[in-house]
Order: structure tokens, then C-alpha cells, then sequence
């Protein structure tokens, strides 16, 4: 959080009220998903990298029939 925080002190040194303005719309758009061509940043693969990421083995786990007259515990 504390580099957010320089980033915005270093907004705010750099570009006058106005631009301000439009920098905070612009972002509030891509955060409704107004614009298209920009989408945030989606960490979801780097907190779950192995998400979805599964394969199914060529032989079927079971071949005969399992026995009726054994009853699990």
C-alpha cells in the first residue's frame, strides 16, 4: 500500500486538478467495464495458479466390478 500511496502523491505533483479529474474517471469507467480495450489486473491465477489445471487418466480407475458381498466399514 505504501507504493500506491507514492504513486498517488506522484499524481498528484505531476498533473494539475483537471487532469486529475479525468485520470479518476477513466479508471472508475474501467472499473464498470465500460472500456473494452482495458481490463484491471485479475490475480486470481497467481493466488490459485493450479485452478483448473487437471487431466484425466487414459485407463478407468476401475476395471472388474467390485465385489457386491463386501461391505465397507
Amino acid at each position: 500500500m505504501k507504493r500506491l500511496s507514492n504513486f498517488v502523491i506522484w499524481i498528484c505533483s505531476k498533473f494539475n486538478k483537471e487532469q486529475i479529474e479525468f485520470i479518476v474517471k477513466e479508471l472508475s469507467d474501467i472499473l464498470k467495464n465500460k472500456t473494452l480495450n482495458v481490463k484491471p489486473k485479475d490475480d486470481f491465477q497467481e493466488k490459485h495458479p493450479n485452478y483448473r489445471k487437471f487431466f484425466v487418466d487414459a485407463t478407468a480407475p476401475l476395471t472388474t466390478k467390485p465385489d457386491a458381498k463386501k461391505k465397507p466399514r
